[in-house]
């Protein structure tokens, strides 16, 4: 096993050597060995591979950059750096996107017609001749580039740190609308807030919760920790989520059926969507303000994590007391818009 695994490390070697040689042909060789040694590599091959292929990055073609970039993503997955690999990705990423994002217009300008939809494939010559090559590839590598960044992102320490996140969100969401959705994933990974206070008014019972969220990346993840650290512990009533449901919400793997136990409102009395993201939630006097209504009908989900390799954690860190719970509730309408 020892043996086998040496060969990842050697299959490393001659790819580094390969490619700042700048021969073509052994690098080809050199990257087929990569893939085919892979899987019985062991964690400190991945520790060891992973920034050696970051630190190549720039200087691969389009093509194979980004099946390395996803190669490196997988060393993180198996226990390699993320901080130490995320630069690269994240700059690679920013690069692909900055390409891919000129593709509508280039496409429809070149006569138009639907647009293919992004593949990891290699983009046939009809595509590169209308659009440009730097562009088609960066539109047809978009899912290898997304599955490399989301690698990295799942960890907390690399959202701390990402460059221009407001910059790569809104080239990401150019795109997702017109790729048919592509880069949900990473939208909501970019979108996910960290140590982020959150102050929760529950409006029956006129009690409010000091609060604070991490890693959560969409509200129907919140909705299930919300109930179980609020009806689970008695402070409000409701239904209250099975243990499994919630551990799915934290960092165990699957998803678990669950019943809603509130309506999720923002203070102005709209409704914050299970389907959306705590970001939604509106910021009051420099907090997070929400508002839990009861549930206008019985609704059910099969609960868990929109980004299953990213943990989430809810915690409730004091109950307010009557006199700032009432201000509180000086910034919320008097009841819910249905």
């Amino acid at each position: 096993m020892i043996f086998r695994r040496a060969r990842f490390t050697t299959a490393v070697a001659g790819f580094e050597a390969a490619v700042r040689g700048r021969d073509p042909r052994t690098s080809q060789e050199a990257f087929a060995a990569l893939h085919q040694h892979f899987e019985r590599a062991g964690e400190s091959e991945f520790a060891d591979a992973a920034p050696r292929l970051a630190a190549l990055l720039a200087e691969l073609p389009p093509g194979p950059r980004a099946v390395t970039a996803q190669l490196i993503g997988a060393c993180v997955e198996r226990g390699a750096d993320p901080l130490v690999c995320a630069p690269a990705l994240l700059a690679g990423l920013a690069r692909t996107l900055e390409a891919a994002a000129e593709f509508p217009a280039r496409w429809r300008a070149a006569g138009g017609g639907e647009l293919p939809q992004p593949d990891a494939g290699e983009p046939h010559s009809g595509v590169v001749a209308r659009v440009g090559e730097d562009v088609a590839r960066g539109w047809w590598n978009l899912p290898l580039w997304e599955t490399a960044a989301l690698a990295v992102l799942n960890h907390r320490a690399v959202r701390g740190v990402v460059p221009d996140r407001p910059g790569l969100l809104a080239t990401a969401g150019r795109i997702a609308d017109a790729a048919d959705g592509h880069l949900q994933c990473l939208i909501h990974a970019l979108l996910v807030l960290d140590d982020e206070p959150l102050v929760v008014l529950h409006r029956d019972t006129r009690t409010g919760y000091r609060m604070r969220m991490t890693g959560i990346a969409d509200n129907f993840q919140l909705h299930t920790l919300l109930a179980a650290e609020l009806a689970g512990a008695g402070h409000v009533p409701g239904e209250i989520p099975a243990p499994e449901a919630v551990a799915v919400c934290r960092d165990a793997p699957g998803q678990v059926p669950t019943t809603g136990t509130f309506q999720l409102t923002a203070p102005d009395g709209g409704a914050i969507w299970n389907e959306g993201t705590p970001s939604d939630i509106p910021v009051v006097d420099g907090v997070r303000l929400l508002v839990l209504d009861p549930p206008p009908y019985a609704r059910g989900w099969p609960t868990g994590r929109f980004l299953a390799g990213m943990p989430g954690d809810l915690r409730l860190e004091r109950v307010l007391d009557a006199a700032e719970t009432g201000r509180w509730f000086g910034s919320v309408a008097d009841e819910a818009r249905r």
